[in-house]
């Protein structure tokens, strides 16, 4: 199918295909790309993913050793959603119109791995960079490790959304027009962020990985400190190694710039400022991309209260722990760290299953829609196990240390069966905007950068709200997954209900799924 596109100085008659890596017309089909290239770019994600697990594990300690106060605190964490919202989209508007020689979407994702190098160091070296700035080690708070620690956390995050936009945007362009390998990219991506996860939180939980590099502790960076310095040398080494392999194993045309998204001189359009671009885009979205973007909203905001307060659940509601008292609250934290690496092991194999139980259920938006009702079912479930819980310590004169094995083994099941939808929830709707996209207007890295808007807000939102919503039901974590359990619900209607199905026909079994975008477009309208 072809359409009219008019510049300013000529009309032509060309395919509008936005999933291409160039519309030069020279050079293999992108479609057609080997398998072994789909998995070198989304190993990546391992990477990302081993520095994120980290984090999680192992910085909110390191915040409390530099002596970081809590208001810096939500100050510090807020970075992540903000450049979400912020990062993606300007990288994937600038990656679409890159004319560089080493193609779109290659320099900022070496960029971005070279940024989260110089990052990493700075959080793995703040105290030492303290210390040899003047910092006093016999006071609680050091102001130039904190210093350090804040700059190196911000530009972290900002690394690490700057390489994930352009890594799935070139999943995407190696997929060309085939809506199959299109998920399986994103379901690959998703594998490998599973396999990040197990690595983080095993490194991060062997206790003497600092004796691999002796030179880590020093007299301002003690046992725990170095274990975290020793972790983020591992991570830096494990993402530039991937990050090389996948930039040599795929060549992207040089020379023009992307489908979508006109540069200056070629056929001589003039390329519109980003914000202008960005206003322009969501004018021109079609119904299929807003209800993608509807219920990916719903979806994270059903994500994120679980995912915020998963282990400070286990300590209170399921432990009877407090912060700070006694020993529950700990080995509750404790069991939920085990419940997360559970979760991660089933994220890995269900990522690998995504693609073939699409196929059996007759579609993705199918599939997608099935596993919010099973999110909504588990964080209803914490409701019960949290009063088994409660129930099993009525009546005793001390709180035990651990709940019931039944009880335990019952949220760490939940933990696991959670990594059911949440590898839909990381490989689906990416997917899904692949394919949309060529009804939106804009070339695939603005697209996704769009949909990450999707779930930065909703982050934003929960991190604000949550906490306020709790302490309206004297500080307990389950109103808010209440609240999410009914989200997720109501995600998974509109996901059943509303979602168009881009040519459902293209989901079965043997159908043919090398057609072009524009002809998908035409099928909603």
């Amino acid at each position: 199918m072809e359409v009219e596109t008019t510049s300013t100085t000529t009309s032509t008659r060309k395919p509008n295909n936005l999933l291409h890596v160039s519309d030069s017309g020279s050079g293999p089909d992108p479609g057609k790309a080997p398998f072994r290239k789909l998995i070198a770019v989304a190993s990546i994600a391992a990477g990302i993913q081993f520095g994120w697990a980290l984090q999680l594990s192992l910085l909110t300690p390191y915040v409390q050793l530099l002596g970081i106060p809590h208001t810096w605190a939500a100050f510090i964490w807020l970075c992540g959603p903000v450049s979400g919202m912020l990062v993606q989209p300007i990288v994937g508007y600038h990656s679409d119109r890159s004319t560089s020689r080493f193609g779109r979407r290659r320099p900022f994702i070496a960029a971005g791995a070279a940024l989260v190098a110089i990052a990493v160091f700075l959080i793995g070296f703040a105290a030492d960079l303290g210390y040899a700035s003047g910092d006093d080690l016999n006071r609680s708070v050091k102001p130039r490790a904190i210093a350090v620690f804040v700059v190196g956390f911000w530009i972290l995050d900002v690394a690490n959304n700057m390489l994930q936009g352009p890594c799935r945007a070139l999943l995407a362009d190696l997929s060309g027009n085939s809506q199959q390998k299109m998920r399986t990219a994103n379901s690959l991506f998703s594998f490998f962020m599973a396999v990040g996860n197990v690595l983080g939180f095993a490194a991060g939980s062997y206790t003497r990985l600092y004796k691999i590099v002796p030179f880590s502790k020093t007299l301002a960076c003690d046992v725990y400190c170095a274990n975290l310095k020793t972790c983020f040398f591992i991570a830096i080494i494990l993402l530039l190694t991937l990050t090389v392999i996948a930039l040599i194993s795929v060549q992207e045309q040089p020379g023009g710039a992307g489908p979508g998204a006109a540069a200056d001189g070629g056929d001589g359009e003039r390329s519109a400022p980003f914000f202008s671009n960005i206003v322009g885009a969501f004018k021109e979205l079609k119904k299929p991309m807003w209800v993608l973007l509807l219920v990916t909203s719903l979806n994270w905001i059903a994500w994120f209260p679980f995912l915020l307060f998963d282990t400070d659940w286990m300590g209170k509601e399921v432990y009877g722990g407090e912060v700070g008292k006694g020993k529950e609250y700990d080995l509750g934290v404790r069991a939920g760290a085990l419940g997360l690496m559970l979760n991660s092991v089933v994220l890995g194999a269900m990522s690998l299953g995504v693609e073939p139980l699409a196929r059996v259920l007759g579609g993705a938006k199918r599939l997608w829609g099935l596993v919010n009702f099973l999110l909504a079912v588990c964080l209803v479930m914490t409701v019960l196990i949290t009063k088994l819980a409660e129930n099993s310590r009525n009546g005793l004169p001390q709180t035990p240390l651990a709940p019931p094995p039944a009880v335990k083994a019952g949220a760490l099941s939940l933990f696991a069966v959670l990594g059911i939808p949440l590898a839909v929830t990381y490989s689906i709707p990416f997917a899904l905007a692949s394919i949309f996209s060529s009804t939106s207007g804009a070339g695939q890295g603005l697209s996704l950068g769009v949909l990450n808007l999707a779930i930065v807000v909703p982050q934003m939102l929960v991190s604000v709200l949550s906490g306020p919503w709790d302490a309206l039901f004297g500080g307990s974590n389950l109103p808010a997954f209440v609240v999410g359990g009914v989200a997720a619900a109501a995600s998974g209607i509109l996901a059943l209900t509303m979602l168009p199905s881009p040519a459902a026909q293209l989901d079965l079994p043997g159908a043919k799924n090398d057609r072009n975008a524009l002809s998908i477009s035409a099928s909603f309208h």
